[in-house]
């Protein structure tokens, strides 16, 4: 019997594919029932060891929940499909891991590729025909899984973040390195030079920025024409292009889009400037989009559950600039009382709707009004998406 816990996305997938062969436990679940594949839908407190193979956690299902410790046999989707896996291009880091994919399945497409993990299809989804799996994988996956390892890794740098599942930056460090030490020789790892002593028997490829990245494997950083964040991500996409076919398709590469939510500029029918960068979820990607700017006034929409990390190092850094914070969200008074210590201008809005209210007031065609939360959404909205769609319509009304 295969046990499935969480009944998000990875689950259902799994349970459509295993008809009437799982068994799912969900804290939503009060009483049994089955879903439309046969398979049964069950409270943890049914949950008996002894009648299940295997358990494949949903990626992010805490790993002190009761169930799992409960369980003998915890494995990942990653270790369950490791036979049926191809030819894999493992995705991680803090930011730019889905762009980083995206842009990698741009690239490798015509080569038979597809794209999946956490940028939106489970493995159990993915086309088994596929000649390269590239996965998105986030730490969480990491945590569980113990056996399977990539043809190739590509690690983007790594920045506080999920601290508060992990428990440590220590921790998050290790789930993120954990895949060079199964990786196997033939392999190729692409890591910060940080991380460039880590035991494996992949060969290391290892880089300090974007520009460094390209000159180690001879890529022409000229012909690439995005700007960073996203130069990096692109170069990294060109090095697996490069490791597999020993060269790179720069026009081809130009041609792909950047996705929506990420330090994405539109202007109202003043001319004003508005800069959507919802998916900046944590500190890092903050940073990233403030540097963009740095040259302008800046009114900073900031704020939502911040995970627990430290906000410090976003502080020092908006000291140097011209920065105003219109602070919403969960954490609005802790960024209050960051920026009263380090003499950073800030009002306190709770809430986006306020925060935009306020802004309008004051932005004019020399200023830049950037949402870039450095926090996650789920305190007030449905998602990331929910809350850049919200900022984008309160912008142009």
């Amino acid at each position: 019997m295969i046990t499935l816990f969480g009944h998000g996305k990875t689950t259902k997938a799994i349970a459509a594919k295993f008809s009437g062969q799982c068994q799912i436990f969900d804290d939503h679940f009060t009483e049994p029932s089955t879903d439309e594949y046969g398979n049964r839908l069950l409270p943890p407190s049914c949950f008996d060891p002894e009648q299940s193979d295997v358990e494949i956690p949903s990626p992010g299902f805490p790993s002190n929940h009761p169930l799992i410790v409960k369980a003998k046999h915890v494995t990942s989707e990653y270790d369950f499909f490791k036979e049926q896996m191809p030819f894999s291009i493992w995705i991680s880091g803090t930011n730019g891991k889905t762009t980083t994919t995206q842009i990698c399945e741009h690239l490798l497409q015509d080569k038979g590729a597809c794209a999946g993990g956490n940028i939106g299809t489970p493995l159990a989804a993915i086309d088994e025909k596929a000649t390269i799996w590239i996965l998105e994988t986030s730490s969480f996956t990491f945590h569980y899984t113990k056996i399977t390892a990539p043809d190739i890794y590509l690690l983007l740098p790594i920045k506080p973040d999920h601290l508060t599942w992990h428990g440590s930056m220590e921790a998050y460090i290790e789930a993120k390195l954990s895949v060079l030490r199964r990786m196997k020789e033939g392999s190729v790892a692409v890591v910060p030079k940080a991380f460039a002593d880590t035991p494996t028997l992949a060969h290391i490829v290892a880089y300090e920025n974007e520009t460094d990245l390209a000159q180690h494997v001879g890529i022409d950083i000229d012909r690439i024409h995005f700007k960073s964040p996203f130069l990096l991500d692109a170069v990294l996409a060109a090095c697996a292009q490069k490791i597999l076919l020993d060269t790179v398709d720069y026009a081809h590469l130009n041609t792909f889009k950047i996705d929506h939510y990420k330090i994405e500029e539109f202007h109202d029918t003043q001319g004003r400037l508005w800069v959507d960068d919802s998916k900046g979820t944590n500190v890092d990607a903050t940073v990233e989009a403030l540097k963009r700017y740095k040259d302008k006034q800046i009114l900073l929409v900031l704020g939502g559950d911040d995970k627990g990390v430290d906000l410090q190092e976003l502080f020092d850094f908006m000291k140097t600039l011209h920065v105003k914070i219109f602070a919403i969200g969960s954490n609005t008074e802790r960024l209050a009382s960051l920026a009263q210590k380090e003499g950073v201008w800030l009002s306190k809005c709770f809430i986006l709707e306020e925060a935009m209210k306020q802004i309008h007031a004051v932005h004019t065609k020399e200023t830049v009004a950037l949402l870039s939360p450095a926090a996650a959404s789920l305190d007030q909205f449905k998602s990331y998406a929910h809350r850049g769609d919200r900022f984008k319509e309160l912008a142009l009304s």
